[in-house]
C-alpha cells in the first residue's frame, strides 16, 4: 500500500517539476531577449560617450579602445569654443517650446471635440485624420516648402518649424488624447455645468488636468521630435545664427570634413552628448507619467 502511495506521489510531482523547468526556461529566454535589446540600445550610447572622451590618436586604434585612456575632458571645452553652442541651444529651446505649446493646444482641442461632440461626419473625419498618419512625411515636403517659401515668404524664419509643426504629429497626439478623454465620466462635466462653468472653463480647468498623464506623454514625444528635427531646419534655415542643434552639428561635421586632417569624431560625439542630455533628463523626470499616458489611453476602444 505504501509503495502504491509513493508511486502516485511521484507521478503527481513530475508534471509540477516539468512545469517549473519550462517556466524557468521561458524566464531565461525572456531575460536574454531583453538583455539583447538593452545592449542594442545601450552600446551605441556608451560608444558615443566613450568616443567623446578619447584623444585624437585613440580614435583610430585597432582594436578599438572601449575604455578611453587617458580620459580627455577638454574635448567638451574645445567643442564649446569651436561651435556657438549657446546660440544653437537657445534656438533649439525657442523652436521646441513654441512647437510643443502649439501642438498640445491644437491636439487637445480637436481631441476633445472628437470625444465629446456629436456632429455629422464625425466618424468619417476621424478616419481620414487617422489615415493621414500612413502618409510618409516626404510626400508633403515639396508642397510644404512651396507654401512656406514662395506663397508666404517665410523662408529662413522659424515659422515653418513652429507653426508648421502643429500638423506634423497632430493625428497621433489627437488619437491619444481622444482615447484618454473617453475614459473620463461625463458626470464630471455635468457637475461643472451645474456649477456654472462654460465650455472653455470646463475644458481648461476640469478636463485638461484630468488628462495630465497624456499631456506629459505628448510633451515628451513632441520635445524629442522637435529637438532632434534635422530635415526641416536644413530645408528652411540658411542663416548660421538661426541654426538649431542638429543643423549646427551637421555644419560642424561639414567644417571638419572639409579640412585635410582626419575627422575629429571625439569633437562631434562631444557635441552629440551635449545635445542628448536634455532629452534624457526630461524622460527620466517624467517617465512614470509617460508610461501611464501611453498605456491608459490604449485600453479605451
Amino acid at each position: 500500500m505504501a509503495t502504491t502511495t509513493t508511486a502516485r506521489t511521484s507521478a503527481a510531482e513530475k508534471p509540477t517539476y516539468l512545469y517549473k523547468v519550462q517556466s524557468l526556461a521561458v524566464k531565461v529566454l525572456v531575460y536574454m531577449v531583453l538583455l539583447l535589446g538593452l545592449s542594442i540600445v545601450i552600446i551605441p550610447i556608451y560608444w558615443m560617450i566613450a568616443t567623446s572622451l578619447k584623444t585624437d590618436t585613440a580614435l583610430f586604434l585597432i582594436p578599438p579602445q572601449w575604455f578611453p585612456d587617458p580620459i580627455q575632458w577638454s574635448n567638451y571645452i574645445e567643442v564649446w569654443q569651436l561651435v556657438p553652442l549657446a546660440r544653437y541651444f537657445a534656438n533649439s529651446v525657442f523652436v521646441t517650446l513654441l512647437a510643443i505649446l502649439g501642438e498640445i493646444i491644437t491636439s487637445a482641442l480637436v481631441a476633445y471635440g472628437f470625444a465629446r461632440f456629436r456632429f455629422p461626419g464625425r466618424g468619417v473625419l476621424f478616419s481620414i485624420m487617422l489615415a493621414t498618419m500612413m502618409l510618409p512625411s516626404i510626400i508633403t515636403l515639396i508642397p510644404s516648402f512651396i507654401i512656406w517659401a514662395r506663397w508666404l515668404g517665410r523662408y529662413d524664419t522659424y515659422s515653418p518649424l513652429t507653426v508648421g509643426s502643429l500638423f506634423a504629429w497632430g493625428p497621433a497626439y489627437i488619437f491619444l488624447l481622444r482615447q484618454f478623454f473617453l475614459t473620463i465620466p461625463r458626470d464630471i462635466e455635468e457637475a461643472a455645468i451645474i456649477d456654472g462653468g462654460n465650455l472653455l472653463q470646463i475644458f481648461g480647468y476640469v478636463m485638461l488636468p484630468l488628462v495630465r498623464p497624456a499631456l506629459l506623454a505628448i510633451t515628451i514625444l513632441s520635445f524629442t521630435g522637435n529637438w532632434n528635427n534635422f530635415l526641416s531646419p536644413l530645408i528652411y534655415l540658411s542663416t548660421p545664427e538661426k541654426f538649431t542643434l542638429p543643423l549646427g552639428l551637421y555644419q560642424f561635421n561639414k567644417s571638419l570634413a572639409g579640412g585635410s586632417e582626419a575627422p575629429k569624431w571625439n569633437m562631434m560625439m562631444a557635441m552629440a552628448v551635449l545635445m542628448t542630455i536634455p532629452i534624457i533628463v526630461l524622460y527620466f523626470r517624467a517617465q512614470r507619467y509617460f508610461i501611464e499616458g501611453i498605456t491608459v489611453g490604449a485600453v479605451k476602444g
